[in-house]
Parts: structure tokens; sequence; C-alpha cells
């Protein structure tokens, strides 16, 4: 017997105990659910496996046992890890089962873990190597027992060790190594989701700006209609057969009263749809003219463009709707420069003179729709003789620089002078002679160049290449390589910069440095404060044109790309439409480049204008 006679009694109440414990819990489960009519039978059927159970000390005392555990021992004991996981899933609805991705890692979440702890076993293994080296003799008299010593090999339990140690370590890497993939997995996606809702962005502020463009139409209509455009003031502007080549026959001829005062339309809202595009993105293309362009001009991104070639035509964009919104007709040459302030636009030409007018007088610029013709073609093209304003004409050679700013223009000619303008009166109200101010400071007349060059970085340049005046300061480039900065007060040079060998073609300036181009295929960053070069690069062909903004200076240099550097990081790179048809070569020559706020717009030899984001 496995038990003795005297432990009968306490195995017996250890029973009695089990069967009131199992019965009032089952009773507790299976009483409610019972038949009514016949409620002892669960306990009759617990009784008759209390007597099995006497008659079976074995299952007696496995029972027993049982009593003593608890219920998460229990599972444990009974159920396999598989077994767990399918009841787990059971019990999951099929809504929650249904999308549950499938499985992309070949790994566990615990073996991540384990990845992600910081293994010490094989250093701790090779520290425990060490301390057996340096153990007592008797240890290393067993080491040699075994088959190692301290200068020999390795035994074959270290070897096997430290296999292991490693295999632990190529394993962990790998693990690693999946971790990092799926990470990056996961990022993709997301920079896909992000460059998606971008996307999507993009579009709605392209057509908030839409419809802000409508809005300013409007906007500019209603001015103009509230304040009307006095016919009488095209009377007071001198007729083209009145005005003579010299100041003093133009003042006789002007009239007693001053011009009204213009009253420029400023865009109220600024265009930011160019600063989300890619850099060297080509937002558009428009074919404007059907010979070489020789200056352009814009007033602020999607704005107004006026353009100029050597069809002798002048025309005028919608740079927002690609099209043309018509003509400025009146001068009887080419027009070699322009400038764009506003609705106010100042054109010089190779007759000797220079005008300015007044875009909100047209119709089309007023009320014209902002959508248009996508090809931007100038079939039809309406003409905007109406816009003049005023013109002057003291110049006896082709104008071929000029800048304005509020009422005082400064134009530069071929005539070796340069005038400032006051735009209130139309008269000029001072001429610098530049050979007067090259002898002044001992330059050998020499040394000049006959201007005959119109484009394309050939042998000479203008005479004035190009100016710009700030206040009473100006600065202006020469046919002689010279940059001098003039003071408008006094009309004396200030200060001279020497270092081109070509003549200018570009100038620009601002607070502390001053930017040239030339035709010595350099372009040259000065600094003001000491008339020092700042920093120079150079080119394979003639710097024919040239502009900067706070960031980047783009340049054209007789090839069908745009240079640009951007200051921020001294980065040189190409923009244009060479870059498409490198392997063609279809692309025209670009001849000048404007750039405000990112916004690049370029003009070529075939009469192709392209605008870029930069």
């Amino acid at each position: 017997m496995p038990f003795a006679l005297s432990d009968r009694p306490s195995q017996g109440r250890d029973l009695t105990a089990f069967g009131r414990t199992v019965t009032a819990t089952a009773g507790q489960f299976i009483g409610p659910f019972g038949d009514a009519g016949h409620p002892g039978h669960y306990t009759s059927t617990m009784g008759d496996i209390s007597k099995q159970l006497a008659k079976r000390p074995s299952i007696q005392k496995r029972m027993l046992s049982l009593n003593h555990r608890s219920p998460t021992e229990l599972v444990r004991s009974k159920l396999s890890t598989a077994e767990i996981q399918h009841r787990a899933l059971t019990h999951v609805p099929d809504v929650m089962l249904k999308n549950i991705p499938a499985t992309e890692h070949a790994y566990s979440l615990f073996q991540g873990f384990q990845a992600t702890v910081p293994d010490e076993s094989f250093a701790s293994e090779r520290g425990r190597t060490r301390h057996r080296r340096r153990s007592s003799g008797k240890h290393k008299a067993l080491e040699g027992l075994n088959g190692s010593t301290p200068d020999g090999p390795p035994s074959l339990s270290q070897m096997g060790r430290e296999k292991a140690a490693l295999m632990r370590q190529l394993e962990m890497l790998a693990i690693r190594k999946n971790m990092s993939s799926a990470e990056i997995r996961e990022i993709d996606q997301k920079i896909a989701n992000l460059n998606q809702m971008r996307n999507i962005v993009f579009d709605r502020l392209a057509q908030l700006e839409q419809e802000e463009t409508e809005v300013e139409h409007e906007r500019i209509g209603e001015t103009a209609a509230q304040h009307p455009t006095d016919p009488s003031s095209a009377e007071d502007t001198p007729t083209e057969e009145s005005v003579s080549f010299m100041s003093e026959s133009m003042y006789g001829k002007m009239p007693g009263k001053h011009p009204r005062k213009r009253k420029s339309n400023r865009r109220i809202s600024k265009p930011m749809l160019h600063e989300h595009f890619e850099p060297g993105h080509n937002i558009m293309e428009m074919q404007t003219h059907s010979d070489t362009i020789t200056c352009l001009d814009f007033d602020v991104p999607f704005g107004t463009m006026v353009t100029a070639a050597l069809d002798d035509t002048v025309r005028v964009w919608d740079l927002n709707g690609r099209k043309c919104l018509g003509m400025l007709e009146g001068h009887h040459a080419s027009v070699r420069c322009l400038q764009v302030e506003d609705s106010i636009i100042a054109t010089g030409s190779a007759d000797a003179s220079i005008r300015l007018w007044d875009l909100s007088r047209a119709e089309s610029y007023r009320y014209g729709p902002p959508g248009g013709d996508e090809d931007g073609t100038p079939h039809n093209t309406p003409s905007m003789s109406n816009c003049h304003v005023l013109t002057l004409g003291s110049h006896i050679d082709e104008v071929t620089a000029l800048f304005f700013q509020g009422d005082m223009l400064v134009s530069g000619s071929a005539d070796k002078t340069l005038r400032q303008w006051d735009l209130e009166t139309g008269r000029c109200v001072q001429t610098l002679d530049v050979l007067w101010a090259a002898a002044q400071n001992s330059i050998d007349e020499g040394k000049w160049r006959t201007p005959g060059a119109r484009i394309g970085g050939r042998d000479s340049g203008d005479f004035v290449g190009a100016l710009q005046c700030f206040d009473a300061a100006l600065a202006c480039g020469t046919a002689d390589g010279m940059v001098r900065l003039w003071d408008l007060r006094s009309g004396q040079v200030h200060r001279s910069l020497v270092g081109h060998t070509g003549p200018i073609t570009a100038l620009q300036f601002d607070d502390v440095h001053l930017v040239t181009g030339s035709l010595d295929r350099s372009i040259r960053i000065w600094d003001l404060r000491t008339g020092t070069i700042f920093d120079a690069f150079g080119y394979e062909n003639p710097v024919t044109s040239m502009q900067f903004d706070t960031r980047r200076i783009v340049s054209a240099v007789g090839e069908n790309v745009i240079k640009v550097y951007d200051k921020t990081d001294g980065r040189h790179w190409d923009c244009g439409a060479g870059l498409k048809d490198a392997n063609s070569g279809l692309a025209s020559v670009v001849e000048r480049v404007r750039v405000k706020d990112g916004y690049l717009v370029e003009g070529r030899r075939d009469g192709m204008v392209g605008v870029w984001a930069s």
C-alpha cells in the first residue's frame, strides 16, 4: 500500500475538503445553467469521482498536488505556446484579424530586443581567458595537461567558446542590419506619404495664387476707374518733332507747368509659388521674338515682363497667363536697355532716345484676364502706344545703359557721357563726361576700345556697359574695364576699381559688395568698404549679362545654360535648356538673364525666353 493506515483519516479529510472546493466552484459556474429538474446531478457525479479517486491513490496524490498550484502554473504546464497563441487569436474578432499586415521581418521581437542590448558576453569571455592566463602555476600546470600553454595555442574548449561568441556576435549584427533596413523602408514610406501630401498642398497654393492674381487685376481696374487718366496730360508731353538732341532745345519746348506725378499701381500680394520648386526646375518657356533678345526685365515673379530684341520690337508679357499684353511702339531703332519698376518702364534705344511708359494706361494691362495662351505666341498683339509718358532726347548716340529710381534717372550712351534726368520736369540736370574723368585720373585714352559690338561677347563692348545708382552714389562700368564710383552731388569720381581687362557688360551692388561681369570672361566681387577684390571666378566665354539676388549670382556666358553661383555655400551649378538638350545641342545661346527672389528669367538668341526656379 502506498499509504500507511494511520494516514488514511488525514487523506480522507483532504479529499473531502478538495471535493467541497471543487463542488462549490463548479456550482457557481454551472449551477445557473443546470437543469432545474435535476439539481443534484453535478453533486452525485462528483461523489462518484471521489469514490474512484479513493480506489486509486496515485491519481489522488496528483490531484492533491494540483490543489497547491496557481491557475497560471496549471496553464503553463498543460498548454504549449502554439496552443496558447491559437486560443488567444480565437477570442479576437474577425474585424481585427482582417487587415493584419504580413510579417516582413525574419527575426522575432525578442531577438530584436537582444540585439539592442550591448552584448558583453564576448568581452567577458575574453576577460576570463586573460584572467586564467594570469592565474597561479598550479592552474597553468592543469592547462598544460589539457593541451594548452600560456604561450601556446588555446585549447579546444576555449576555441569552441570563442567560436560560439563570434557566431552570436554575427547573429546580433545580422539582426541589427535587418532592423536598420526595416527602419529605412519605413522612412522611405513616410517620405513618399509626405511627398504626396506636399503635392496636394502645392496644388492648393497654386490655386490660391491664381485667385490672388484675379483679385489683383480687379483691384487695378477699380483703381484706374476711380482715377481716370487725364487726356490733357498727353499734351504736356513733348512730341517727337519737338525733341532735339540738345538739352537746351528741349528745355525751351517743355511746358510751363510740371507734369502730373505718376501714380504706380504697386502689387500688394507677393507670389511665393516659385520658392517651392526644386532649383533648376523649368517653370515655362515662351517664343517672344524672332531675333536675338537684347534686354529684358520683370517686376515680380509671375508678374509683368518686358522684352526687346533686334527685330526692333518691345513686347509686354503677362508671366502668370503666359500671354503677350501688347507692344510698346515709338522707338525708331532697337532697344538696347530697359528697366521695369511696378507699372513704369524706361527704355533706351539705339535711336539715342529714352522713353518712359506707364502700363496702367493700357486696357489690356488693367483688365486683362490672368489666363492666356500656353505657347505665348505674339499673334495679333495690340499696340500700347497710349502708355507713352515722356521722351528724353539729349544724347547724340545710342543709349546703352540706364537706371532709375523714384524721380531720378541716369543714362549712359555711346556718346561717352552719363546724364542725370529729373523725371518730374523731364530735364537733364547733369552731364558727366567719362573721357574727362579718365583724363583727370591719367588714364591713357588709347586704351579705349571702339564700341562696335552689340551682342554675343565679341571683341569690343559698349562704351558704357552698365550702371546703377543709389541716392547720390553712382557706379558705372565702361569699355576700358574700369568701374568708377561717382558722387552725383559734386559730379566727381570718388573711386576707381581696376581689375578687369575687358569691357564691363554688367554691374550691380548692395550695401557691402559690388559685382561686375566683363568680356574678359570673369566675374569679380568687390568690397566697397576697401575697394579691393573680395572674390573672382572665370568662365570659358565672355560674360554678356549678370545679376544677383540675396542668395545667388546668375550670369550668361555665351553658352546654352545659365551659370549660377550660390553665395551661401560657394557652389557653382548650371541651369537652363542646354541641360535637357545636351546631346542634341538644339538650345540656343543665352544672352540676357534677370533674377529676383529665386525667380530666374533668361533670353536667348533665337528669341525664346525661359523661366526657371533658382
